[in-house]
């Protein structure tokens, strides 16, 4: 949800409780300056968070964790 800096003045409260479930993102002058969220995300946000970012290809566990060390 995309809200303006503005409307969370006026509805503070509101946007409090609904960020618990989801993030909301203020913007000012069209431009995005801040994001409202729960400080303790479930796994199913955060492994939807992180959907896309080992890539397309096949990549097992042992690839990353030798990426991983390679890379430390």
């Amino acid at each position: 949800m995309q809200i303006t800096a503005t409307e969370l003045k006026l509805n503070m409260g509101k946007y409090l409780s609904m960020a618990a479930k989801r993030d909301i993102y203020i913007t000012k002058n069209g431009q995005r300056i801040a994001r409202l969220t729960n400080p303790s995300p479930d796994r199913v946000a955060m492994l939807d968070s992180l959907v896309g970012i080992a890539g397309a290809e096949d990549v097992s566990l042992e690839d990353i964790k030798k990426e991983r060390l390679e890379t430390t």
